[in-house]
């Protein structure tokens, strides 16, 4: 199915072309209810200069990865003779944020992930040009926010090493495995990318928004931990099966047509999304199963 046959019964006024000449339909021109709250530079958002200057740069998110790991060591030991710092109301604030920037990055990349999935096979969504299906417009928009977002989030390690909080193998290693995997997979134009940014939107949503009411001490009672860490595991684990059934794509071509993936990003991704999973099952365990384990004893002890 070639990308133009999706514009076929396209309205021509909600039809796009961007910097590359891909056409493409501006989902918020679809959807007249929805469009009332796109904001002007939402609409018919031409991501091809800053996805050009990403491709042209690749060690960018190298040298931030870098950066992040010798500013950890270095925090860590200015911070070791001295009092933790207490900056509370800062990290609300920033956790607040993240959560309503992922809010939002959800309410406009899931509509466009639900719309593909229920008017396109899975192999299209999967294999098609992402330009054409997702990447472009305001979709595109905050597809490329998403990417971008994951420089920013390595700040949360910052509010760790101030309060002296332990900094767990997870916490780190997934900031930066999350920052190099995005970048790639944006400046390789990786079909997949919307299924992981829809996913992860959500999961972030949720989980910086529990960070900020514990953060306020204004936890619900009803607002179990446990379901953070839930949503986490299922992102990992729908995440494993997408590379998957990506890779199955990839190796059993429709006559005719290309599977649109770079096989060194699924590998990475499945590698990736596998890794998060263990290490996520690892931390489930360890912080709600094995604390039960621990009070049940000490009870019998009692």
């Amino acid at each position: 199915m070639k990308p133009d046959h999706f514009l076929a019964n396209i309205p021509v006024e909600c039809i796009g072309t961007n910097g590359l000449g891909v056409k493409y339909a501006e989902f918020s021109c679809l959807h007249p209810k929805l469009s009332l709250s796109y904001l002007p530079f939402e609409r018919f958002y031409d991501p091809v200069s800053t996805l050009t200057w990403m491709q042209d740069r690749p060690m960018i998110p190298v040298w931030a990865c870098v950066a992040y790991v010798v500013l950890i060591f270095a925090g860590q030991a200015y911070m070791k003779s001295r009092p933790a710092w207490s900056w509370r109301r800062l990290l609300a604030l920033w956790n607040l944020g993240l959560s309503l920037f992922s809010w939002v990055g959800a309410i406009r990349t899931a509509p466009q992930l639900y719309y593909n999935l229920t008017h396109y096979p899975l192999r299209n969504n999967l294999c098609d040009d992402p330009a054409a299906l997702y990447g472009s417009g305001s979709t595109g928009l905050w597809v490329q926010l998403f990417i971008l977002s994951k420089f920013p989030e390595l700040f949360d390690t910052f509010f760790i090493v101030i309060h002296k909080k332990p900094l767990i193998f997870l916490h780190w290693y997934h900031h930066i495995t999350v920052l190099l995997y995005c970048w790639h997979s944006y400046v390789t134009t990786s079909p997949s990318g919307l299924f992981f940014v829809v996913m992860n939107y959500c999961v972030h949503a949720v989980m910086y928004g529990y960070y900020f009411l514990m953060a306020v001490k204004c936890r619900p009672k009803w607002f179990n931990p446990i379901f953070v860490t839930v949503l986490q595991l299922s992102q990992m684990f729908i995440g494993v099966g997408v590379t998957i059934v990506a890779f199955y794509y990839y190796n059993h071509p429709v006559s005719g047509k290309t599977c649109h993936i770079r096989k060194e990003n699924n590998v990475a991704a499945f590698l990736m999304y596998g890794s998060y999973f263990y290490l996520f099952a690892q931390f489930f365990v360890g912080r709600y199963y094995a604390v039960k384990v621990k009070g049940e004893k000490k009870m019998k002890t009692v």
